[in-house]
């Protein structure tokens, strides 16, 4: 082979070997193998997957999901209850991932654990709604957020216009996606420093907060289970607009191919991460309290910023910064994980081989975090943000409840399996029957998004057997096939994804 075609063979490389059995541990990454292939790199120290937990969870979720949890409570006392039970069940959750991660050494989350479990179609049909739905309605979803709080301190005190939230967040999912794109270490040190402008968010409600609560500015708190109107079916939207508030906590085992021992760091960042943010939630709520009644925090339309106005003065404009800050560490963090997603379907051969493909100077899995980028601009455009929360919530929380499932389901089928961390039978039975109650519950509180939500799943069995189980497709299908997975041209490839060249 020559010297050239030998470097555009190499251009594009596969990050890692299809998975074999279930049940193995999975395939230890490395930066090189013997043949000169390119593959992840275990760069996630306790640190870095810290502040990718807990820099992805403290995202929109604490200055949005108040007036939602208030809302559908019906009570001040009832929405701190449902905080608390929120950072509890996600506590139970991040748990029995913490035992799924350290027994399935392989990256991908949700998508993994259901493989390994279950086999194909389920893990399939689970991935096909995360990429048409659930991770482009969360990627919209918290870059709406840092659109409308990037631009506040422009137009105070008038409204922010629209049009200029939606291209501020277009080019928030832009630079994120680029980030993403050129390298691991600059997206994890990024990450570093917005978990510490994160805290320092938190820090700017809390403090105050706490100042005014030992002044004894407690009125809020008097009768505070008192409610006019509290809907029973309304509590699952609550539970959803606090579980999202939670949700991130399972991030870290969506890279855990790259986190370096595993066995011990994951269990340790989840649990310190998860203890960092039920803390850091609950304050905050209380200082939320000591300055706004409930009228006046469901009439806000950013709870932090009305907080920030009625107690600060001109100090609040740099709440709405923070938080801005915050929304693109979350997003960030997200797109860093859930690439991966698609980077081990790829390998397994669910998904288009392009996405296995590894940059090969730069060490990133460039088309896994690109393939999101058009779908996330679409939803953008297409719904309100609490519609896209709701549809959004109900497939999420289906198939997080399933991955859950099949950690009991591998206690009984494989107990011969390593496990180096081990929960109580019962955290994951409580959590993933949970998960299922408040799903089924939805249908009834918010048909319209969670209908289509479920619609959407049930496109992937169709899906899964044009794409995966029919091998004998017609001749011109098989064409086709072949021609959208061959490798692009020798100078196309050199553009894309490589910057060196291989002998």
């Amino acid at each position: 082979m020559s010297r050239t075609s030998a470097a555009v063979n190499n251009t594009y490389t596969r990050g890692y070997i299809r998975g074999n059995s279930k049940g193995s541990p999975g395939v230890e990454s490395r930066n090189k193998d013997a043949t000169g292939k390119v593959e992840l790199r275990k760069k996630v120290t306790l640190l870095r997957g810290i502040s990718i937990i807990t820099g992805t969870i403290i995202g929109a979720g604490i200055f949005i999901s108040p007036k939602g949890i208030l809302k559908h409570s019906g009570s001040i006392g009832m929405s701190l209850v449902i905080w608390s039970a929120c950072g509890v069940l996600s506590l139970f959750g991040a748990l029995s991932y913490a035992e799924l991660g350290t027994t399935i050494r392989k990256s991908g989350g949700h998508y993994t654990y259901m493989l390994e479990a279950f086999g194909p179609q389920i893990a399939f049909i689970g991935l096909w709604a995360d990429l048409v739905a659930i991770r482009p309605s969360a990627i919209a979803v918290i870059a709406l957020a840092f659109g409308q709080h990037i631009l506040e301190p422009l137009f105070m005190p008038c409204a922010v216009p629209e049009i200029a939230v939606k291209l501020a967040t277009a080019i928030g999912i832009t630079a994120v996606m680029y980030l993403n794109s050129m390298s691991v270490s600059w997206s994890a040190r990024v990450q570093i420093c917005l978990f510490f402008c994160k805290l320092i968010a938190i820090a700017i409600i809390i403090i105050p907060g706490m100042i005014q609560l030992f002044k004894g500015e407690t009125q809020n708190f008097e009768n505070a289970f008192e409610a006019k109107e509290v809907q029973i079916m309304g509590l699952p939207l609550a539970f959803y607009s606090g579980m999202y508030a939670y949700s991130g906590w399972f991030y870290l085992n969506f890279v855990t191919e790259e986190v370096e021992r595993p066995e011990k760091i994951l269990p340790l960042a989840i649990c310190i991460s998860m203890a960092i943010v039920t803390f850091c939630y609950l304050l905050t709520n209380i200082a939320y309290y000591t300055v706004m009644t409930a009228e006046e925090l469901l009439a806000s339309e950013g709870v932090a910023v009305t907080f920030a106005e009625m107690l600060m003065g001109k100090f609040s404009v740099v709440v709405p910064v923070f938080v801005s800050l915050s929304c693109f560490g979350s997003m960030n963090g997200g797109i860093f994980a859930v690439s991966r997603t698609f980077y081990v379907a790829s390998r397994e051969g669910q998904l288009p081989e392009i996405l296995s493909m590894i940059h090969i100077r730069r060490h990133t899995p460039l088309p896994a975090v690109i393939v999101l980028y058009p779908l996330a601009l679409l939803t953008l455009f297409l719904g309100d943000l609490y519609s896209l929360l709701n549809f959004m919530s109900f497939v999420r929380w289906l198939f997080i409840g399933i991955s859950v499932l099949g950690l009991i389901y591998l206690r009984h089928k494989h107990p011969e399996m390593q496990r180096t961390f081990k929960v109580p039978l019962f955290i994951p039975a409580f959590f993933s029957i949970t998960c299922f109650f408040m799903v089924f519950l939805s249908l009834y509180s918010d048909p319209i998004n969670t209908g289509i939500g479920f619609a959407i799943t049930l496109t992937g069995i169709p899906a899964y057997y044009l794409f995966i189980v029919f091998n004998k497709r017609p001749k011109w299908f098989q064409r086709i096939s072949e021609k959208s997975q061959t490798p692009p041209s020798a100078g196309v490839s050199k553009a894309l994804l490589s910057d060196t060249q291989i002998s």
